[in-house]
């Protein structure tokens, strides 16, 4: 699996809150029932329910009642107060006891509710509505969890999260539609974005490079939904790949030889199997003299490298102008001298230009793509070439893709969660209207253990790359035997 295991953080549930009565508290647990009291009433039929305006019930099954929505609405009522109250455009963010200093000018705002609050309550809120004013509200606590790989938020009462390769419904739940939004906007804005009825879709990232896409009504039928694909605070690195037996240590050495002899490199694999980890890493092998320039949609990539030059995409504005896409980034960065071209990924027209400068000097390039297979990669690239709108032949075409690409690797998700390297394969050339390609290294997965996840093993299938000397010429110690009929990594049930 591609990404640390850390213990899990235990996730809050939003606090329950029972119907406000004087001299009790507000926020604290329900009371015992009184076995020699009156009986409890019987439940009402769901047609009584359903006339009742202070309770629905949530796509989750969770009730949305009169305790949460005077909670809701006390949280609202002091969140509010504090920004009459507090210039927040003032507010440094950047000073460390910033937080400390609004946290206890909202504590005198519980003091002034007409409500009993004990002393944990009031932590409690204080914290929700700092998070509100600071962070993104109930993300926050999942943000903060570093087991949790993916957040998948389906309406403000629906929002779950991936963990250990897993997805899990977690308890945290948004006020509303509008609250979502909200943070959604909050998310967007600071990337210079913009997600409303005009462009009611949206790619964004977080501050820690976490990529995040947003969809909002109309085109989200059942509410706001947003996915947010976490980077840890901790990058993956190749020692992480070993240890989590994604990849064994010999296609390590094998992987840094190739990025040094300017080898051309395709990264394939479906979504969530890890390529743009696997792109950052093997970016890191580029020597730092070489002048990097980046290009993506959203800026993910953490280039260790002194010379980068970061080049991000930009969405048409409410008039319908201004949209720079990757591909003019591309074609601009080839006046700007680079030794390296890394783009996060080609997804159409943008793929011919990458092709292009593959085969005109700017040999040691990397690029990611979506397909399920080495062979499924050139049909993807064919498709995407005639994007552009030249009508170029497909023998053309291929003779292009197998001049250009020297090693495509794939990355796969496989039962059960862990990702593996599961083929790393050579482009030879082409024989007739054919590209040719053989396995170097491959992964052959034996079955599922008693945890549900598949293992096998990975395997050199004693076939040498024909740029073998290529690496050898560049400095590389890469002897022979690496590339021998061998089993270089085993997984074993449980």
């Amino acid at each position: 699996m591609f990404g640390k295991v850390k213990p899990p953080v235990a996730l809050k549930s939003p606090p329950t809150v029972p119907p406000g009565v004087p001299g009790k508290s507000v926020l604290g647990p329900r009371p015992a029932e009184d076995p020699t009291g009156p009986p409890k009433p019987a439940p009402p039929r769901a047609t009584e329910t359903a006339s009742k305006p202070t309770v629905e019930k949530s796509r989750a099954g969770k009730p949305i009642d009169e305790k949460l929505e005077k909670y809701y609405a006390l949280k609202t009522r002091i969140h509010r107060k504090l920004v009459e109250q507090l210039d927040l455009t003032a507010v440094d963010n950047n000073d460390p006891g910033i937080r400390d200093k609004v946290g206890e000018l909202v504590l005198a705002l519980c003091e002034k509710e007409d409500v009993l609050l004990n002393h944990t309550e009031r932590q409690r809120l204080v914290g929700e509505i700092l998070d509100e004013t600071f962070g993104l509200g109930p993300l926050e606590i999942l943000l903060k969890d570093p087991a949790i790989s993916d957040i998948l938020i389906n309406g403000p009462r629906m929002v779950y999260v991936e963990r250990k390769g897993r997805l899990e419904l977690t308890d945290v739940q948004f006020r509303d539609n509008a609250h979502l939004i909200h943070v959604i906007d909050k998310i967007v804005s600071a990337v210079g974005r913009r997600c409303d009825e005009v462009c009611p879709m949206v790619d964004a990232r977080l501050k820690d490079g976490s990529r995040v896409n947003a969809v909002i009504p109309p085109l989200a039928l059942d509410g706001p939904s947003m996915s947010i694909r976490r980077f840890g605070a901790d990058p993956i690195t190749w020692e992480d790949y070993v240890n989590f037996k994604s990849c064994a240590p010999q296609m390590v050495e094998f992987f840094r030889a190739c990025v040094i002899a300017h080898l051309n490199i395709l990264i394939i694999g479906g979504t969530g199997s890890g390529k743009t980890t696997l792109l950052n890493n093997m970016s890191s092998f580029i020597p730092p003299s070489d002048r990097i320039v980046t290009i993506e949609d959203a800026a993910e990539l953490r280039l260790r490298q002194p010379h980068v030059v970061r080049l991000e995409t930009r969405p048409a504005n409410i008039e319908g102008k201004g949209h720079i896409s990757i591909r003019d980034l591309l074609i601009n960065s080839l006046r700007m001298r680079p030794d390296r071209i890394v783009v996060g990924e080609c997804r159409g027209a943008e793929t011919l230009d990458m092709l292009q400068a593959m085969n005109t000097g700017h040999d040691g390039s990397l690029t990611t793509l979506h397909a399920n297979s080495t062979r499924d990669a050139v049909q993807r690239v064919e498709t995407m070439v005639m994007m552009s709108g030249f009508e170029l032949p497909v023998r053309a075409i291929r003779q292009q893709f197998s001049s250009a690409i020297q090693l495509i690797v794939q990355a796969q998700r496989l039962t059960g969660g862990p990702r593996k390297i599961t083929s790393v394969t050579e482009v030879t050339g082409m024989e007739g209207d054919v590209v040719t390609m053989q396995d170097i290294f491959k992964f052959e997965q034996v079955g599922i253990d008693s945890a549900g996840k598949a293992y096998g093993r990975m395997m050199g299938t004693g076939i040498r790359p024909t740029f073998l000397d290529r690496l050898k010429y560049s400095g590389c110690n890469i002897g022979p035997e690496m590339f021998e009929a061998q089993v270089l990594l085993s997984d074993h049930e449980g």
